[in-house]
C-alpha cells in the first residue's frame, strides 16, 4: 500500500486554541491547555493516521512579542514552524478584525509560499451573522486556500478540516509508526502536565514563572512509574505560595498532575515533587537551554 504524509503547522495567537484543536485531532491530551496566555513554550508533534494516510501536526508557541530570553526563543519556535511545511492552518478567534500578530504571520506565510488554511475557532461562542463578517475581513485580508469554521472544544467543523488537510498529503513513508501520537518523550509529557497544573492553580505572573525538571522517571516491575519532578520559581516570594500553607497548593497542583499522567501512561504513577528558586531564569541562556528550551 502506497503511503501518504502532511507536515502541518499550526500557529496563531496565545489563547486560540491551537493546543485544543491538536489534542482533539490526536484524540488524546499531548498538549497542555490553560485559560492563560503563552501555555505552550515547545513545538510538539501530534501524529494522525488515517488508513494509507499520516498527518504530522505541528502545535506551535503563541505569536506574541517577546520580553525574555525565553519569549525570543518562543517565537523562533513558531518562526521555523511556518518554514518547511506542507500547510499552515493559521487559527483565529471569531473577532472581525485582523490584529497585528495575524498579520505578521499572513507576511510570514506569504513570503514563504506556504498553503495556508483559516481556521475560525470557538463558532460556538458567537451568532451565524458575525461568523460572515470574519470571513469576510480575513478574505480581504490575505488569499486562504480554504476557510473552515471550528470549534476545537466541540470538535465541530474538525472533521470537515482533517478532510481538507488530506489534500496536501504528499507520496512517501510514514514519519512514525502508526500507533504514535507525540514525538514528545514521556519525562517531557509529564513536565509538561504539572506545568499545566499550575497555570490552572496560580494566579498573575506566578505560572509564568516556573520550570518543570523530571528529575527521575523509573518503572518497576509491576508497571509502576516513580516520578521525581522539580518546580523552578523566578522570586524567592513565589516558593512559599507554590507550596501553599502546611503545603496546600504542592499538594493540589501535585494530585491533579499525577491524575492526568496515570491517564496518559495507562498505569499508576508516584510522583514526589520539590519546589526550588532561580532567580530570573527566564533571562539566563544557560538556564533556558538547561530546561529543555533549546533549538
Amino acid at each position: 500500500m502506497a503511503t501518504k504524509t502532511a507536515m502541518i503547522t499550526i500557529a496563531g495567537r496565545p489563547n486560540v486554541g491551537k493546543s485544543t484543536l491538536t489534542n482533539y485531532l490526536v484524540g488524546e491530551k499531548i498538549a497542555i491547555v490553560s485559560n492563560k496566555p503563552q501555555t505552550t513554550r515547545n513545538r510538539i508533534c501530534g501524529v494522525v493516521t488515517k488508513g494509507d494516510c499520516q498527518f504530522v501536526f505541528v502545535d506551535t508557541p503563541g505569536f506574541h512579542k517577546p520580553k525574555t530570553k525565553l519569549g525570543d526563543y518562543m517565537v523562533n519556535v513558531t518562526r521555523n514552524s511556518i518554514a518547511d511545511v506542507d500547510l499552515t492552518i493559521l487559527v483565529v478567534e471569531p473577532i472581525a478584525s485582523v490584529g497585528a500578530q495575524e498579520h505578521s504571520l499572513l507576511e510570514q506565510l506569504s513570503s514563504n509560499k506556504c498553503p495556508a488554511i483559516l481556521a475560525i475557532n470557538k463558532i460556538d461562542t458567537v451568532e451565524k451573522d458575525k461568523l460572515l463578517e470574519v470571513i469576510s475581513v480575513y478574505s480581504n485580508a490575505a488569499k486562504f486556500d480554504a476557510i473552515i469554521p471550528i470549534s476545537a472544544k466541540t470538535g465541530d467543523g474538525v472533521d470537515m478540516l482533517l478532510s481538507e488537510c488530506m489534500k496536501y498529503c504528499v507520496e512517501g513513508p510514514f514519519l512514525f509508526p502508526e500507533d504514535t501520537t507525540t514525538d514528545q518523550p514521556e519525562r517531557q509529557v509529564m513536565a509538561e502536565i504539572i506545568r499545566e497544573k499550575l497555570l490552572w492553580c496560580l494566579d498573575r505572573e506566578i505560572p509564568h514563572g516556573t520550570a518543570v525538571e523530571i528529575t527521575r522517571f523509573s518503572e518497576r516491575d509491576n508497571g509502576v512509574i516513580d516520578l521525581d519532578a522539580v518546580i523552578y520559581c523566578e522570586k524567592a516570594s513565589h516558593k512559599g505560595i507554590i507550596i501553599g500553607k502546611h503545603g496546600d497548593m504542592l499538594k493540589k497542583i501535585s494530585t491533579m498532575a499525577r491524575i492526568d499522567c496515570e491517564k496518559f501512561m495507562g498505569t499508576r504513577v508516584y510522583l514526589t515533587t520539590w519546589v526550588k528558586y532561580k532567580e530570573k531564569w527566564r533571562d539566563n541562556d544557560f538556564l533556558v537551554r538547561n530546561f529543555g528550551y533549546s533549538e
